[in-house]
């Protein structure tokens, strides 16, 4: 028997070992740009946020800056006392927002888990830093504390973040307006309905609005779009990673109204999560 049918199969097998080690090679690499690209589409949307989350930070840092010297000015035993207590839960107040900023901005993997819906909502509210109604916007919550979700907490709180505060875009230029929410279980899924009273979405540009890099907001409010819809594509695909879905409805009447499911947690085990 010739030995070169031999040697073409091992050089063949060589051949497709380099080949996989390259693949496999590839895979790791797209495995780290997607976690890149997560972690850019998170910070997009603290980006947003920043000018809302400063303003809060300066209205807690204010007091504490003049109590400080009221009290470095004064020989007031009590308003010393007044000036630490103020310190004190501003203080409180700031390490709490920092930490849920922190959470919002962390990237990971999906690990799911029993959630509480209705905690993760107002978890999530409050990542904003920034009451809804110093905008004008009432908030309500028809969420039952006995609805369950399987869903990783931190992913679920990062699109509930991004729903509201494209939210608060929409409504608090006219200083009013309407954010609520329901949750209800159908079956083995919860449906969530996310319900804004800001301007409707266009019917051309609705079908388009969790795509990456597509926006319905205007550059000033009035001029051309501007591409910048990362936090809707990140909400879908949180939600997707997490056996989830996501759609969008808006028109003039109603508003816009996002409507999310999700696997609901096995009622029989709601008891003890």
């Amino acid at each position: 028997m010739s030995s070169e049918p031999i040697e073409n199969r091992k050089a063949a097998s060589s051949s497709e070992a380099e080949l996989q080690a390259h693949f496999a090679k590839l895979e790791a690499q797209f495995d780290r740009l997607r976690a890149q690209v997560r972690q850019a589409q998170q910070l997009s949307s603290l980006g947003t946020a920043a000018a809302m989350i400063a303003h809060e930070v300066n209205n807690l840092l204010t007091p504490i800056l003049g109590y400080a010297q009221a009290a470095e000015q004064a020989d007031d035993p009590q308003l010393m006392k007044r000036a630490l207590a103020v310190t004190i839960r501003n203080c409180q107040v700031l390490i709490a927002m920092s930490d849920r900023v922190l959470n919002v901005s962390a990237a990971r993997s999906t690990t799911p888990e029993a959630v509480n819906l209705r905690k993760v909502i107002e978890e999530a509210r409050a990542s904003l830093c920034r009451d809804l109604d110093k905008d004008g916007i009432r908030f309500s919550c028809q969420v039952d504390e006995s609805v369950w979700v399987w869903a990783d907490p931190l992913q679920l709180q990062q699109v509930f973040f991004n729903l509201f505060l494209n939210a608060r875009e929409a409504m608090a230029p006219s200083h009013s307006g309407r954010l609520a929410l329901t949750g209800m279980l159908h079956g083995d899924r919860v449906v969530i309905e996310v319900r804004n009273t800001g301007p409707a979405i266009s019917a051309e540009r609705l079908p388009h609005i969790f795509d990456a890099l597509e926006s319905s907001k205007s550059i000033d409010g009035h001029g051309p779009t501007r591409c910048s819809g990362l936090g809707l594509a990140l909400c879908r695909d949180l939600i997707e990673e997490n056996h989830g879905t996501i759609r969008a409805a808006s028109d003039e009447a109603a508003g816009t109204t996002f409507t999310l499911t999700l696997p609901a947690h096995p009622q029989d085990q709601w008891g003890t999560a």
